[in-house]
């Protein structure tokens, strides 16, 4: 068999594994409806429209006339053209991949493409309502231009304020995940533990989390701890219930069949437990992530001196409203981007259960 290049043990199992890969193929193929010359233009049509959405917002800021003074209006002009060019390069990345027999790319951006068009015309439609008709007044509700050049004016601080923000954000977040995946996998597997520690939660858990900041600014000895200690106890509680809720409802079958081929103690809470929890523990880290950005804004616009959440309140005392819009999307852009990293790791090492539900 040897002379024949033939390796029972390794080929074998590879070339089984390329035949699923191409029987599933096949399958999502063969469950792909034919389209019509009709739908195939629909969906051409779709796939372009972000363009024209761009091609929207940008006729709408240069045609319609301004109802108050515009500084620098090239700014926003320029950003919207970023916008369109960078659509126009994932359009040429999900060609390239079509052409190499790859669908993925161009089936999600099919998908995204409404999405994208109305975040163009959504901002057509907020920069008509701000700049060009005052409906929403200026300078207290600031047009798209004025937040884009305030950012970039200010951007030095935008910058330190949100490394600030990013250090407090994660170093309560994952002392309150580290402390809380403990704290759960042990009151999960162990009903003694669970016995002490239930209470406690109990009584933590109706306690909103801003509830705790005065009394931080008051006893905590530095206001950069008191914060850290605020969302790390937030993390802490999430992390916790749904690690001991996931270990909990663990098959005992599971148990008993790992005793039975001679698993440790040890071994049942790493190989078993654990493992079958990790959806639950994720679902915990995600709202462990949320409570944690609800928790730093809140603090840093209380008393922590630094920080995005405190350079909004630094920018409302000083009536800089157009910086303060500026810190809001640079906080909802960093927390997206968060989440969605969050999202991605969850989906890496949550990938056996695509393949279970495949």
């Amino acid at each position: 068999m040897q002379e024949h290049g033939i390796n029972p043990a390794g080929a074998g199992q590879r070339e089984d594994g390329q035949l699923q890969d191409l029987t599933r193929k096949q399958l999502l193929e063969l469950e792909r409806e034919k389209k019509t010359k009709l739908q195939l233009w629909l969906d051409l049509l779709i796939w372009l429209s972000p363009f024209l959405g761009g091609l929207v917002s940008i006729l709408e800021y240069t045609r319609i006339p301004d109802n108050s003074l515009n500084r620098n209006p090239g700014t926003y002009l320029g950003f919207l053209f970023i916008l369109i060019a960078a659509y126009g390069i994932y359009c040429v990345v999900s060609l390239a991949a079509l052409t190499q027999g790859n669908r993925d790319i161009i089936d999600k951006q099919r998908y995204r493409a409404p999405l994208f068009t109305a975040l163009f015309l959504l901002f057509a439609f907020y920069d008509y309502l701000t700049l060009k008709t005052g409906i929403l007044t200026q300078p207290f509700v600031p047009c798209l231009n004025f937040v884009i050049n305030a950012a970039w004016t200010d951007r030095a601080m935008l910058l330190d304020c949100t490394i600030h923000t990013l250090g407090l954000l994660f170093l309560g977040y994952f002392i309150g995940v580290a402390v809380g995946l403990v704290t759960g996998i042990t009151c999960g597997y162990s009903s003694r533990c669970r016995y002490w520690v239930d209470p406690i939660i109990k009584f933590l858990g109706p306690i909103p989390t801003s509830t705790w900041i005065p009394i931080m600014m008051v006893v905590a000895s530095s206001l950069f701890q008191g914060a850290m200690f605020i969302i790390a106890l937030g993390s802490w509680f999430a992390v916790t219930v749904a690690s001991m809720t996931g270990i909990s409802n663990v098959d005992p079958e599971y148990f008993e069949a790992a005793r039975t081929l001679g698993a440790s103690d040890r071994q049942l809470v790493f190989r078993v437990a654990i493992p079958r929890a990790m959806p639950s523990i994720f679902q915990g880290c995600t709202q462990a992530m949320s409570s944690s950005c609800t928790a730093i804004m809140i603090a840093e616009m209380l008393g922590v001196k630094s920080g995005l959440g405190w350079y909004m309140n630094w920018s409302k005392s000083w009536a800089s409203y157009d910086k303060m819009f500026a810190a809001l999307f640079v906080i909802c852009f960093i927390f997206t981007v968060v989440t969605k990293t969050l999202e991605a790791v969850k989906r890496r090492v949550l990938r056996w259960q695509v393949g279970v539900e495949k």
